[in-house]
């Protein structure tokens, strides 16, 4: 089969399921492990697709935003593993930023033995943050319906007041040239913000986020920490030519 003709199958397998294995674009195409490994390398170069452990999925639209719930449902386990690594990086006494992402919620469980200080944008960290009896601030700003998140010029203004030992952020995207991203602006503000009043900040991202570009930049990759899964070797060696990296084992 030509190379063309097994990009268009591959594209046409990965339209219809969202995401694929390397196995299943083998067997559409009758090529090898080694070729498909190329032909997924060839089209995340020409940005059709991001490649992920073990094969390949969809790009998202930069506007695109999933609410709390379809969020909080997605890469569950490897969020909590992901949170785990984050909640480790915690002393006690420290002052935290949280920021509204579903991967920072997985963080609370983990720090209910520490005494901790959390500012958050985030009101579905509330609820779990007084649950777990952590002393908690939040930020003001403008509630965004689909996600819970507060934004906007009094989220900002808000963050000015605080001082931070670490900054704990999601993002729908990270990627080696151009940083972390996410679809909102105003949501990119009140990230960037929190970061510039931390002492250390670490982004938490699945791979399901790597390769991906969102609409507003939030950081460079070097302005944060990734914590995220394991990934192929070539793929860490990438970012951390760039920033340090954190992994969350299988």
């Amino acid at each position: 089969m030509l190379t063309t003709d097994r990009y268009v199958k591959i594209m046409q397998l990965l339209e219809e399921k969202q995401s694929i294995k390397i196995q299943d674009a083998m067997e559409v195409t009758k090529a090898s492990e080694s070729t498909i490994r190329r032909d997924l390398t060839d089209l995340e170069s020409q940005g059709k697709l991001v490649r992920i452990h073990g094969g390949a999925t969809v790009l998202e639209r930069k506007l695109q935003e999933c609410s709390v719930k379809e969020k909080s449902t997605k890469n569950l386990q490897e969020k909590i593993k992901i949170a785990q690594v984050a909640a480790n990086l915690v002393h006690e006494g420290d002052c935290l930023f949280l920021d509204a992402g579903t991967t920072t919620l997985q963080m609370i469980p983990y720090l209910k033995e520490k005494e901790v200080v959390v500012v958050t944008n985030g009101l579905s960290h509330v609820e779990a943050l007084m649950q777990n009896g952590i002393s908690t601030y939040l930020t003001g700003g403008y509630m965004k319906e689909k996600t819970g998140a507060l934004v906007g010029v009094q989220a900002v203004q808000s963050i000015h007041h605080y001082r931070f030992d670490k900054c704990f952020l999601g993002a729908n995207g990270f990627h080696v040239k151009l940083g972390y991203t996410t679809p909102d602006p105003e949501e990119a503000m009140v990230k960037k913000t929190a970061a510039n009043h931390a002492l250390q900040t670490y982004v938490l991202a699945d791979q399901s986020k790597k390769s991906k570009i969102s609409f507003a930049k939030v950081l460079d990759l070097q302005e944060a920490t990734l914590i995220t899964e394991e990934l192929p070797q070539d793929e860490i060696k990438r970012f951390t030519k760039e920033t340090s990296v954190k992994v969350a084992e299988q």
